[in-house]
């Protein structure tokens, strides 16, 4: 593994523990402090895609997985107010998102790689936030999963009122998902002033 994969490694499991930490703290009523720094992972990602190539990618990805699988193993058994700061729902909801939301990262920002420099990581992320949202609060907190985890009372997060408090009348959850997708989409804009940076920097290995 090169010294750039290792990085890229590191980096990943640095944002997936602190992203883990950082969720348990609420900004307000819609977004918690993990809002912020989860999408960094997408950068980490697509900077390793860019000097590396999508296998190498991949293998930092793979490393997140694994490092949020352990995150959510010990979050099981920390107890909170209201139960585990971790469910199962959660969980798996958080694992197959990160692990399906970066793979299309991964993917889609190969196929853009000739194209101009902010296209691959602006769009790809793009689609990958997007997905990620979807998978997991729709897992973690929608009623039509809830055979997943019976024991799980969720019936506050079904309860209907204004987007974000003053649009559509829709689920608690949706306005939680969607408030952390505009953060995403957000921090996916500023993030390609470091992204550019690091590729201005190792310029001579860019794929």
């Amino acid at each position: 593994m090169t010294r750039i994969s290792l990085y890229g490694v590191a980096a990943m499991a640095i944002v997936v523990v602190a992203s883990n930490i950082l969720v348990q703290h609420p900004i307000g009523t819609w977004l918690t402090w993990g809002a912020f720094t989860y999408p960094l992972a997408f950068l980490v990602s697509d900077i390793v895609n860019r000097l590396e190539g999508p296998a190498a990618a991949r293998r930092v990805v793979y490393a997140g997985f694994v490092t949020g699988l352990a995150c959510s193993a010990i979050g099981t058994q920390i107890m909170g107010e209201f139960g585990p700061l971790v469910t199962i729902r959660v969980a798996l909801g958080s694992g197959l998102a990160f692990l399906c939301a970066q793979l299309l990262d991964i993917f889609v920002f190969d196929r853009l790689r000739r194209a101009a420099w902010w296209k691959a990581p602006f769009i790809s992320t793009f689609l990958g936030s997007t997905l990620d949202t979807v998978i997991f609060f729709t897992l973690a907190f929608s009623m039509t999963f809830a055979f997943l985890e019976p024991a799980n009372d969720v019936s506050w997060a079904a309860e209907t009122m204004p987007l974000l408090g003053f649009g559509p009348a829709v689920p608690f959850w949706v306005s939680l998902g969607f408030a952390d997708w505009l953060v995403k989409i957000a921090v996916d804009v500023v993030a390609l002033l470091p992204f550019r940076l690091a590729i201005r920097r190792f310029a001579t290995r860019v794929a």
